[in-house]
């Protein structure tokens, strides 16, 4: 029995998209197979002989779409930076009429005020709803949760429902648990209206609840990897139903050293689900990752697969020495302390703590969150945030991908990160959603190996570089007005 009366048949086999070659397609490469990859390809298939068939391909164009010329799609693509790449691609939807999605869909859209699809929706959801592998490059803030959690609810609709001992149709894999808990929030709103369950899965909290709702049944999982795999060899659950798997933020998942576990995950999966992969940026071992998992996909990029910043945030770089920071911080927290949500970053534990404790005993609302506190104490904290009854957190970079605030009219890199990807990352908490903001870094003598990427950064995104900036990444040595504002600091240079 279905949930959903569908539009579309069945959109291949598994021994249909392989054939249809690897990741990439048309435009973006195919890859060949060794014998012995296609002894174990021929395993896999044989394995599907058991398992029931299920519907994936739920897209059907719109006439307004389908009137679009080439030149038309090219000029709509150009102006909102995107670009793709595969085999039969899509055109854009520029309304959410043209979707498709189902009536109760388009109401839960209606009921918060969206206008018209982000660049990562107008071209992700038709490429989602054909039921095809897909990659998404994306910056943060730009819609991506609701680019696969909309067809995700379309696709539970349209399963056998669910039966004891089954576990999810649709698994979301997820970096963080805040992350987690933000996804969770999307689903539980967009997917009432069918009466979808969904539970979160994530370390740091007491099983039973979890446990509890797996028991249960529910239809769509998102969790951390570290947790899921503990609930699965517990057999509290299984991955048997999922037909649908969504990787959000690829990249930080290599990046915290998750890659064992998302193999042993998707190891676990049927071979002909549809699996969305997203990151925000596209180094060579999420490209190697999305190899193994992704078959035939579609690729959308929105904006460049190069590093770059968010042109809505300013950026401004003082250089400075250790020591001056915590002065430097208290200035321009009386210039800018407006009632605005500051976010600011630093690179341990020990130092959140430290300043947070230090901002506290001189007067300063401030509240920090990182990996040792407890998750009853991060939740608190950014509830705290979020309402602006505390409007400064400190944290450390567990908050820098997915942290979903709105409002954060300003970032401050107390240390700079440790790496260009997580300083893009973490400025883009502000900016968001059409949204301008500010983003203050504190740059030391230590950090000059990120100069050159920094400026580059800062050029593309049209930001003022400081002659100081400029001469540590060409490698020259301070200038002497430099080397006077380590030696003796007073208020310090005014931000600019």
């Amino acid at each position: 029995m279905s949930r959903y009366d569908s539009r579309a048949a069945d959109p291949g086999s598994y021994r249909d998209r392989r054939s249809e070659g690897g990741l990439g397609g048309s435009g973006a490469g195919t890859y060949s197979y060794s014998s012995s990859k296609r002894e174990e390809e021929a395993a896999a298939a044989a394995e599907l002989d058991g398992l029931p068939r299920f519907e994936k391909n739920f897209y059907v164009e719109s006439a307004s779409v389908a009137a679009m010329t080439e030149e038309d799609v090219e000029a709509y693509r150009r102006k909102r930076e995107i670009t793709v790449e595969g085999k039969d691609v899509p055109k854009p939807v520029k309304e959410f009429k043209d979707v498709g999605f189902p009536d109760y869909v388009i109401q839960e859209i209606e009921k918060a005020g969206f206008v018209e699809p982000t660049p990562i929706q107008s071209q992700g959801w038709p490429m989602a709803l054909k039921g095809r592998d897909l990659i998404g490059i994306a910056e943060t803030g730009s819609g991506k949760t609701l680019a696969y959690l909309l067809p995700a609810i379309v696709h539970v609709n349209a399963q056998p429902i669910l039966s004891p001992g089954d576990g999810p149709i649709v698994l979301v894999l997820a970096p963080t648990r805040e992350l987690a808990v933000q996804i969770q929030q999307e689903a539980s709103k967009f997917g009432s209206s069918s009466k979808i369950k969904n539970t979160c899965i994530y370390g740091g909290v007491p099983k039973g609840p979890q446990v509890r709702d797996l028991q249960k049944g529910v239809e769509i999982v998102i969790a951390t990897p570290g947790r899921l795999i503990d609930m699965l060899e517990s057999n509290n659950t299984n991955l048997r139903r999922v037909t649908y798997l969504v990787l959000d933020e690829a990249d930080r998942m290599l990046d915290m050293g998750f890659e064992p576990q998302i193999r042993k995950i998707v190891s676990q999966i049927r071979p002909d689900r549809q699996t969305l992969y997203w990151s925000a940026t596209w180094p060579k071992e999420v490209e190697q990752l999305a190899r193994t998992f992704l078959y035939n996909p579609y690729k959308v990029i929105i904006g460049s697969e190069e590093l770059k910043a968010n042109h809505s945030i300013r950026q401004i770089v003082e250089i400075l020495s250790e020591s001056q920071k915590y002065n430097k911080l208290v200035n321009l927290l009386e210039d800018i302390m407006d009632g605005s949500r500051i976010l600011i970053f630093l690179d341990t534990k020990k130092g959140c703590d430290q300043v947070t404790r230090q901002l506290r005993t001189d007067g300063w609302p401030a509240l920090c969150i990182h990996g040792d506190k407890s998750q009853a104490e991060r939740d608190w904290v950014l509830s705290e945030f979020k309402s602006g009854k505390s409007p400064i957190m400190m944290a450390t970079d567990v908050a820098a991908r997915g942290l979903d605030v709105k409002d954060v009219k300003y970032v401050v890199n107390y240390d700079f990160p440790g790496s260009m990807e997580d300083y893009v990352h973490r400025i883009g908490r502000t900016g968001r959603a059409g949204a301008t903001g500010t983003a203050y870094t504190f740059f030391t003598a230590a950090n000059a190996r990120f100069a050159k990427e920094l400026v580059a950064i800062l050029e593309e995104a049209g930001q003022k570089v400081s002659p100081d900036l400029a001469r540590m990444a060409r490698g020259a040595p301070p200038s002497s007005g430099a080397r006077d504002r380590y030696r003796s600091y007073g208020s310090g240079r005014p931000w600019s």
